[in-house]
């Protein structure tokens, strides 16, 4: 894709499975690439030419200023922000104002910091921004409150800022991933990807879940050239997740009649 070649993006979450992913897909396409994660060992594992690592906390305007800088002194220039990083954390209607105001400062106002502190380069470089939604955002989903409501915000989030920085030449857009072999769904099932799969198969038309590498390659359009012209929108990388609804994979009409 054109428009990646010499330019400089800036991951947050870089150290998760989906964020490694979009490091290495920079990479190839000729990005230099500033990793962020609070998760040190992971993200130093991802040093090499051309990819560098910060630790940052994105709750700290500090830690970002820090990291907009290293950049800058590291690279030169900044051209992308790919705000990957999120917290899980989700009592649902048992959530305290504590686990709220958390869930909210890593997932939405840490991002927007980040825009704020590096805003001066994009606008410089006619950059572009690619945030995190997901499929929890459109969709009631059991006990969780915090990581949906978060992740909603985040889409109209999008929209304003595409709106307010588009004068900037500075364009926003969002990818909403359905279920993706990420770090959480490791943990959860102890390493069996097949076993994810299996469980995935229902909710999505692919009848899988998606890999890391195919969410990179929606960021990496967004940033491209090839999306010059977009803005303010949102790419489901679910496998058909919010197209199926309700119904499933499965036809329902025939449990009627067992």
């Amino acid at each position: 894709m054109k428009g990646l070649d010499g330019k400089v993006a800036i991951v947050p979450g870089g150290a998760t499975k989906i964020g490694a992913a979009i490091v290495a897909a920079f990479r190839a396409a000729g990005t230099k690439v500033m990793a962020a994660d609070i998760a040190t060992e992971a993200g130093e594992a991802l040093v090499a030419d051309g990819i560098a690592f910060r630790q940052t906390d994105l709750r700290d305007n500090d830690q970002i200023a820090g990291l907009v800088q290293a950049t800058k002194d590291s690279f030169g220039r900044i051209d992308f922000l790919v705000n990957v990083a999120c917290t899980y954390l989700d009592n649902g209607r048992d959530s305290t104002r504590a686990e709220w105001l958390e869930a909210l400062d890593v997932n939405i106002v840490g991002s927007v910091m980040l825009m704020q502190a590096a805003r001066e380069e994009l606008a410089r470089n006619r950059g572009a921004i690619v945030n995190f939604g997901s499929i929890s955002s459109r969709v009631a989903q059991t006990g969780r409150w915090l990581y949906p409501v978060s992740k909603a915000a985040i889409l109209q989030l999008t929209r304003n800022q595409a709106m307010d920085l588009a004068p900037d030449g500075i364009r926003v857009n969002a990818v909403s991933p359905g279920w993706t072999w990420s770090n959480i769904m490791d943990e959860l099932t102890g390493g069996d990807r097949a076993k994810t799969d299996r469980v995935a198969a229902p909710f999505h038309l692919l009848g899988r879940t998606g890999d890391p590498e195919e969410v990179a390659g929606a960021v990496l359009f967004l940033c491209s050239d090839a999306a010059g012209f977009i803005t303010g929108t949102d790419i489901r990388v679910d496998g058909g997740y919010t197209a199926m609804g309700p119904e499933r994979a499965d036809p329902a009409i025939p449990l009627l009649m067992e």
